[in-house]
């Protein structure tokens, strides 16, 4: 049913949304920024959770891309687009999965349009 809902709110514009961070430790640290369809939406806890959860996610597993699709110049043999990976909280879901979730409880499409990590050092 998620992924349903997820497919038919796909076309739609989403120009509001959140910027979010994630500090791990201070040493790794991720910024986010994912969008959905109205401001209402944007504020809810589901969405701040999402938001929270793909920083978080970024900063774990350091990838180099949102999809399959997009081109990466970091990209390496063993890179796994951020969609696709193992969710950290629940490695039995993809993010994708757990994007298409909060799709079908908010009812607004959402994207991930970018993403940026940094490493102490790095």
């Amino acid at each position: 049913m998620c992924l349903a809902t997820a497919e038919k709110k796909a076309g739609r514009e989403t120009s509001q949304g959140l910027i979010d961070s994630y500090i791990h430790a201070g040493r790794i640290g991720a910024m986010v920024e994912v969008n959905c369809e109205t401001d209402f939406v944007a504020r809810t806890d589901d969405f701040k959770t999402l938001t929270r959860e793909i920083a978080m996610q970024v900063a774990a597993t350091n990838p180099t891309r949102i999809s399959a699709s997009e081109e990466s110049d970091q990209a390496t043999d063993g890179d796994v687009p951020l969609l696709d990976q193992p969710y950290i909280r629940d490695p039995g879901k993809t993010v994708q999965v757990l994007l298409n979730e909060t799709i079908a409880k908010v009812r607004e499409n959402i994207v991930i349009k970018r993403f940026a990590r940094f490493e102490l050092g790095g």
